[in-house]
């Protein structure tokens, strides 16, 4: 039994099947490979384009989804073997992932990091005891790590150069700023598929305490010797935008500071210009822009950069839908 929980478990042969068959979602949207199937939908965190993107998918293949928010309509949930559950945890992962299982053919987890322990963060224990437990193919939503906003990032792409093929394109993942520390999740995700397509990826940080965690690092240089492209670290501004052909922005925390974010504020304050502004995009190969989404305006990238026809970060959002149509309907009947 497949799950979808990195796309690093796939293979390029399988992503890219999972990318062609979501293009043709795109243009057919009714299907009826969900059809009499359900997908249990567990948000342990908010969300506006992950929910609405698996409800209708789900319905649009003739599925039906639950969605479920443990601690509010759904009993709290333990992760941790030998736990003696005399606090506000009601039930174990062990019963909750067996017991849907037995009600649904597929289950969707959104779990953020708590952002107090990274060493603690990056084990992902509520998606892998979910993949542990159940006995139906699970979804990761976004953890640590976003892989349905992988496949829409790279779909977009691909409709945007015209090719599926987009070795040769010059990368670049830039840190931007924001009022606080955010999720790495789609910065992993970000170099992950980025250079799991072969493109040269260069990763735009302020200092080196925002390269990202060593696992990702070490992904990105493993797609780099299977794939081609190359993988650069910079922090220098105009020379990692210079001929760019694809511009990337995401805001994160700097991993040195998890649970202690007071002293690391300071520093991103410096950097407010990051920014995705025109002088930037101008320094691009007649560069693209996307981002993941939601984006505040003229702090993470300029009213001008996102209304420039040059922006593709909505048509990104809508592939959110396509592509996770895809991945449900490979796994309900693989």
């Amino acid at each position: 039994m497949k799950h979808f929980l990195n796309t690093q478990d796939w293979t390029r042969a399988e992503l890219d099947a999972t990318l062609a068959e979501a293009a043709r979602f795109k243009r057919e949207k009714l299907g009826d490979q969900l059809k009499g199937k359900s997908i249990a939908l567990v948000f342990f965190n908010p969300s506006m384009r992950t929910r609405t993107s698996f409800e209708l998918g789900a319905f649009q293949l003739g599925g039906h989804a639950v969605v479920l928010a443990p601690g509010k309509d759904a009993w709290p949930i333990e992760f941790d073997l030998g736990t003696v559950m005399d606090s506000d945890t009601e039930e174990h992962i062990a019963e909750v992932a067996q017991v849907l299982s037995r009600y649904v053919d597929l289950i969707g987890v959104r779990a953020f990091p708590k952002f107090v322990d990274w060493a603690s963060d990056r084990e992902d224990k509520v998606l892998k005891g979910f993949a542990k437990y159940a006995t139906v193919p699970v979804i990761n939503m976004e953890t640590i790590t976003h892989p349905c906003q992988e496949l829409a990032h790279a779909l977009a792409l691909q409709e945007h150069f015209g090719t599926a093929d987009l070795r040769g394109k010059k990368y670049v993942l830039t840190w931007t700023y924001h009022p606080k520390a955010l999720n790495t999740a789609v910065a992993n995700s970000a170099l992950t598929i980025a250079t799991r397509m072969g493109m040269d990826v260069t990763l735009l940080c302020p200092t080196e305490d925002y390269i990202l965690d060593e696992r990702y690092m070490g992904w990105a240089a493993q797609n780099v010797a299977e794939n081609g492209g190359s993988l650069t670290v910079s922090h220098d501004i105009d020379s990692a935008y210079a001929g760019a052909d694809v511009v990337y922005a995401k805001s994160w925390g700097a991993l040195p500071f998890f649970g202690n974010w007071e002293p690391e504020k300071p520093i991103r304050d410096r950097f407010k210009h990051f920014i995705v502004d025109e002088r930037k995009m101008a320094l691009t190969r007649n560069g693209v822009f996307s981002h993941c989404l939601p984006l505040r305006r003229n702090i993470k990238a300029t009213d001008a950069v996102m209304d420039a026809p040059y922006c593709i970060a909505v048509n990104e959002a809508e592939n959110r839908l396509h592509v996770q149509k895809a991945v449900m309907a490979a796994l309900a009947n693989q």
